[in-house]
């Protein structure tokens, strides 16, 4: 007995002529390997489909496809290569490939003082796409740091002037006497608040980037912005980080001007659109930022 045909739907035309810009799937489970770190990814995988009048793709292709992303460290000439292969796949179908890649990075982080060090987590993206033949790569990046309001400081200041002036009116000053008050609950009368904040960067990588410069681009930014947060700490740390918060005053402009500098200096970048976000705890709102920088062209 002859074994029979299995039906291709997706050959069959479409009762709808109609191209469409994207179809393919998404949160696909995948591991994948980014500076030599095995990370859990998610992919979402997809090609146009400018025949209107095919019914639809093959999606088993694209799954397929992926499992290039498997064998060799993520780097944009491999992003370029499963692209190409969604096209192959797919001639006559569609001109237009994309992938989007969505991970925790881990990096190893040391204390501020202490030996201690511990893992922070990084929510990232990538995405790739194949237009037209024109590729390109994107990043995005979620770091999280602290900030202290400088108009809260500011105001915590004179406060705390003005319980210094009640309390030693018309007393002599002594060196020891000042120094009590200064270690005691009415030398901080007032604190400034500060809040956990978030920058969120969206970054175009040059098109001749030969790698996906993850760490190098977190690294700049965390430096930028001063105080990121802590993972493992002992008190030592703890006030080694009171100590870099109040050193480091900063409004969501402050915070969004100075990665803005940052980035722009990384000849990795072609253009990025940063936000950030810093949640308030005075206020039931956020305080947001945003800037976008395209590098001139040669």
């Amino acid at each position: 007995m002859n074994a029979l045909t299995l039906p291709d739907i997706a050959a069959q035309a479409s009762r709808q002529a109609l191209p469409l810009d994207w179809v393919g799937m998404c949160g696909i489970a995948l591991p994948i390997l980014i500076d030599g770190q095995h990370l859990n990814a998610k992919i979402d995988a997809g090609v146009s489909l400018d025949d209107g009048e095919a019914r639809g793709i093959h999606m088993s292709r694209l799954y397929l496809a992926l499992e290039m992303l498997e064998q060799d460290d993520l780097r944009p000439a491999l992003l370029r290569r499963v692209l190409q292969r969604f096209l192959d796949s797919h001639t006559g179908l569609s001109s237009n490939a994309y992938l989007r890649i969505h991970a925790d990075l881990l990096l190893k982080r040391p204390a501020l003082v202490s030996p201690l060090s511990g893992w922070k987590s990084y929510p990232i993206s990538i995405e790739a796409r194949l237009e037209n033949q024109m590729f390109h790569v994107e990043l995005k990046i979620d770091v999280l740091y602290s900030s202290t309001c400088p108009c809260s400081a500011a105001l915590a200041r004179q406060l705390i002037q003005q319980q210094f002036v009640e309390d030693f009116a018309n007393t002599p000053l002594h060196h020891a006497d000042v120094l009590t008050w200064l270690g005691s609950a009415k030398g901080i009368v007032a604190t400034p608040h500060s809040q956990r904040s978030s920058a969120q960067l969206h970054i175009h990588l040059n098109n001749r980037q030969p790698t996906l410069p993850l760490a190098d681009l977190i690294n700049d930014a965390e430096a930028a912005l001063g105080t990121a947060v802590q993972t493992a700490v002992k008190r030592a740390d703890e006030q080694a980080f009171a100590l870099a918060n109040g050193q480091n005053l900063m409004f969501c402009e402050d915070a969004a001007r100075r990665l803005n500098f940052a980035l722009k200096r990384s000849d990795a970048v072609s253009a990025f659109h940063l936000k950030v976000i810093h949640a308030e705890s005075l206020h039931a709102h956020d305080a947001v930022a945003e800037s976008r920088w395209t590098r001139a062209a040669l």
